[in-house]
């Protein structure tokens, strides 16, 4: 395998979603006080609306969009 092949392997595993099975409309993701640094994985919130932190009770911010690869961290 040459140079080219070993990149597009690299890649195409890089941007592979860990969760195929999931459907688009889930959100994946957590919500953050960055005043605080609490994070509330979404898939612990209930309903729509963006959870008040623990700490302070500040609206929380979702960090990741739906079908984003990229780490919520």
């Amino acid at each position: 395998m040459g140079l080219i092949g070993t990149l597009k392997d690299a890649f195409e595993a890089s941007t592979e979603s860990p969760n195929r099975g999931e459907s688009a409309s889930e959100v994946r993701g957590s919500y953050w006080c960055h005043d605080c640094a609490e994070r509330i994985p979404a898939k612990e919130v209930a309903g729509d609306a963006p959870p008040t932190c623990p700490d302070c009770g500040d609206e929380m911010e979702l960090e990741r969009s739906p079908g984003s690869t990229g780490c919520a961290c």
